[in-house]
């Protein structure tokens, strides 16, 4: 079984929040097409099937955790 590339030490992660929804998509090199697989607590994991290596993340509701950390 070949192994699941993570994180290979990229040249350039990427990023793009949307302040309405208050999302945060970070992606590994430049943005790409992916399949998003829910890891849970309003994470969700960019894959790319082909290549078997993550692409990116997406955090939901990022805003709200920052300020429920820092009221802490």
């Amino acid at each position: 079984m070949e192994a699941l590339k993570i994180l290979d030490k990229p040249d350039k992660i990427t990023w793009d929040y949307d302040e309405e929804a208050d999302v945060l998509y970070l992606s590994i090199g430049d943005p790409k097409p992916a399949l998003g697989m829910d890891i849970g607590e309003g994470m969700v994991v960019r894959y790319d099937e082909a290549r078997k290596e993550v692409v990116g993340l997406t955090l939901i509701g990022l805003r709200a955790r920052l300020l429920k950390a820092l009221a802490g």
